[in-house]
């Protein structure tokens, strides 16, 4: 896993315990030699990591579609901005320069991109690793909503299983290193329509 796409929120959140996770973050891809892939911008926890993973010395891929350049405030300070014409773009691209992906606190926008990562995961469009960092317990809301998706047989148990989630930074990058994903058929009950 030599290049790891984190997804975050633009605003720091709350919670001081996000901002601190984002540069442990930051700063673990950095002192492993592994690259952070990450939307671009230089505000939020996104700015955190990306600022961390830099003073670290680490290498810093950001990807920011020109809509957002402005309203996102692009890192300029960054190895390499790419700066694409879509989110659309965006997301294939970050995507395409990830060996494994890892969501941080955020809103909308890092849901999104993490579940759609995710579904492509499950669709067997490719095998690699990703992974919720759970600071603070932000993400156990959505844990048990995902159980209850696995409950309600919309969901897979080996799906649900596919997604990693852990508390310690260290901890589960560890796990997306050595975790192989193996494709399993999306639906479940294929002949009850």
């Amino acid at each position: 896993m030599l290049s790891v796409c984190v997804y975050c929120g633009s605003s720091p959140g709350a919670d001081p315990a996000f901002a601190s996770a984002a540069g442990e973050v930051g700063r673990l891809l950095a002192g492993s030699g592994r690259t952070l892939v990450y939307g671009g911008g230089r505000v939020g926890l996104m700015g955190a990591v990306a600022d961390a993973a830099l003073a670290a010395g680490g290498r810093v891929i950001g990807v920011i579609p020109q809509a957002l350049v402005e309203k996102e405030v692009a890192h300029y300070g960054l190895s390499e901005l790419r700066v694409v014409g879509s989110m659309h773009e965006r997301k294939a691209l970050m995507a395409d320069l990830s060996d494994g992906f890892l969501a941080l606190p955020g809103g909308i926008g890092t849901m999104e991109e993490f579940f759609e990562v995710w579904t492509w995961g499950q669709l067997g469009l490719h095998a690699k690793p990703y992974g919720l960092l759970n600071v603070a317990g932000f993400f156990d809301p959505l844990l048990a909503f995902l159980d209850r998706l696995v409950e309600q047989r919309f969901v897979r148990p080996e799906h649900r299983a596919m997604l990693l989630v852990g508390g310690d930074a260290n901890g589960l990058l560890a796990e997306m290193e050595v975790l192989r994903t193996a494709y399993a058929p999306k639906w479940i009950d294929r002949g009850s329509s």
